[in-house]
């Protein structure tokens, strides 16, 4: 339905910060977006979720993540970004962004990872 790519992971030292982006091949105003992420042996687990229609409403974020990640859109740019500040290394795991249609509440689809369309995923290491 929506292709999407991440970008933007690496290696980074506990405490440091990253902006991963998440280029989309189209991203309207009634799309929710979504940053989800997994580790070895762990369930995935939902980060952030916005609705393209509003930049300070309709956000969501898990509770490991408040305060530290924001998540962002451009919808010129059909781009979604999560900027992550003050990272641990519990953050460690591969990030992935999802987009779909607005079927339910932005937290009801963050927390079942409700999304049709996702990305293949980008590694994010916090390590000394």
């Amino acid at each position: 339905q929506v292709q999407l790519v991440e970008s933007g992971g690496g290696l980074v030292q506990p405490g440091g910060s990253l902006r991963l982006s998440c280029a989309a091949s189209v991203l309207n105003n009634f799309y929710v977006i979504g940053w989800f992420r997994q580790a070895p042996g762990k369930e995935r687990e939902g980060v952030s979720c916005m609705s393209m229609s509003s930049s300070n409403g309709n956000t969501y974020y898990g509770d490991s993540v408040k305060g530290r990640f924001t998540i962002s859109r451009d919808n010129a740019k059909n781009t979604v970004y999560l900027q992550m500040n003050s990272l641990k290394p519990e953050d460690t795991a591969v990030y992935y962004c999802a987009a779909d249609l607005p079927r339910w509440t932005v937290q009801r689809m963050c927390e079942m990872a409700a999304f049709s369309s996702w990305g293949q995923g980008t590694q994010v290491t916090v390590s000394s």
